[in-house]
C-alpha cells in the first residue's frame, strides 16, 4: 500500500512553490507525483494544424519529488505524515501520525 493516492490533498514542502496545496492528478513509477496548480512550466510549441493544436507558449504542470509533497490534514490545518493501522477485520488502513485519525479510504 502507499502512503500517497490519486486524489489526495497535498503541501508542498521545498521549492518555488512552498507552502502551496494542490490535489495529486497522477502519480510516476520513478517516486514523482503531477499536483495540480503546482510546478507549472512554459513550452513553447509549433502548432499543428492537423490535430487543431494551436502553437504558442502553453503552460502546464510538471512533476515533482514525491518527498518534496506531505498530505494535508483537514482537521490541523497542516502537513502531516501517513502512517498505517490495521483494522479489527484485518484490513490495513492509512492514518495521519500526529493525530492517529484514518485517512478517507
Amino acid at each position: 500500500m502507499k502512503k500517497l493516492k490519486k486524489n489526495d490533498l497535498v503541501v508542498v514542502l521545498t521549492g518555488k512553490d512552498k507552502g502551496k496545496t494542490g490535489e495529486i492528478t497522477r502519480l510516476l513509477d520513478d517516486q514523482r507525483v503531477y499536483v495540480s496548480g503546482i510546478n507549472m512550466i512554459k513550452r513553447h510549441t509549433k502548432g499543428n494544424p492537423q490535430a487543431g493544436q494551436p502553437g504558442g507558449i502553453i503552460e502546464k504542470e510538471a512533476p515533482i519529488q514525491i518527498s518534496n509533497v506531505a498530505i494535508f490534514n483537514r482537521s490541523t490545518s497542516k502537513a502531516d505524515r501517513v502512517g498505517f493501522k490495521q483494522t479489527d477485520d484485518g484490513k490495513q488502513v492509512r492514518i495521519y501520525k500526529s493525530t492517529g485519525e484514518q485517512i478517507d479510504d
